[in-house]
């Protein structure tokens, strides 16, 4: 029997409404949501990133602004641009798109966009904070994956949960996240021995290397979720994750695609934190009761 298709292009459509509403409701209300979104350089894939991100606020009535540097762009005059927005009472999200060019430190570049408005929740405060239990934004791809598993209903206390990759951007924090949603937690990445040993104990697999098919289906506990979240090409050039999707979703209770699965929720989980900067500075001002 096939395993259930966690459709993330449906499930974003649906978070996506409810973002319009409350961008609506902030806006009648003279705070009308902003996010910039800075690129530099011209990373063919970053283009497309920015791209559907400013559609996807324009879409949910956001205030959006784009500011994009060619490669030459130095670390000083980023850094610039950066304070500029901080101070911007219009913006409520900055979102500086990765990679950079070489020369510019991303860290430092991450670190000097204000916690409040860190809407990719990668600044080392929000870190802390999700670290803790207490994130002001929790990261966009795993905050999605969160909503995926809440759609199905899936019991995350007290399941085994398996996430292979390792990195700042997913894999630490997805682990986070499902720690205090009462998982038990293995960490794994692409160098671990026996991977499989570890992911057929898994009753919620999430990988996240970038290394196409890490994951084969007979790899995967009969019945698990199984959440891809690599974004990768097959020899006929296809969109396609680090699962073997087509064998995996023949053992695996519930499966996303790629395209379409985990994708579409991480720009919504963008919009979403961005509404929750929002409303905090409302709420602050007392706009909002």
């Amino acid at each position: 029997m096939s395993a259930q298709i966690i459709d993330g292009k449906l499930l974003s459509q649906q978070l996506r409404t409810e973002v319009k509403e409350r961008a609506a409701r902030l806006t009648e209300r003279g705070n009308r949501p902003g996010l910039c979104v800075i690129l530099v350089g011209a990373d063919p894939a970053s283009q497309v990133y920015v791209r559907n991100k400013v559609a996807a606020c324009e879409e949910c009535g956001f205030y959006s602004v784009l500011e994009k540097y060619d490669a030459d762009f130095t670390q000083e005059q980023l850094l610039e641009r950066i304070r500029v927005r901080n101070n911007d009472p219009d913006i409520h999200g900055i979102l500086v798109q990765l990679p950079l060019p070489k020369h510019i430190n991303a860290q430092a570049i991450i670190g000097a966009i204000a916690a409040e408005k860190d809407v990719d929740g990668f600044h080392i405060s929000n870190a802390g904070g999700l670290m803790t239990g207490n994130p002001l934004f929790r990261p966009c791809t795993p905050y999605g994956v969160m909503k995926m598993l809440e759609s199905i209903n899936y019991p995350i206390r007290g399941a085994n949960a398996v996430v292979v990759g390792a990195s700042n951007i997913v894999g630490k924090p997805q682990a986070m996240l499902l720690l205090q949603a009462g998982a038990t937690i293995t960490i794994c990445n692409s160098k671990t021995r026996d991977l499989g040993s570890h992911t057929r104990n898994a009753d919620i697999l999430v990988v996240a290397t970038g290394i196409r098919n890490i994951v084969t289906a007979d790899m995967v506990k009969p019945g698990a979720v199984v959440i891809d979240v690599g974004m990768n090409r097959d020899p006929e050039g296809k969109l396609c994750g680090d699962v073997d999707y087509s064998a995996t979703r023949e053992v695996a209770g519930y499966i996303t695609p790629v395209p379409g699965g985990v994708g579409p929720m991480t720009i919504t989980m963008l919009l979403v934190n961005t509404i929750e900067a929002a409303e905090r500075v409302a709420n602050h001002a007392g706009v909002v009761h």
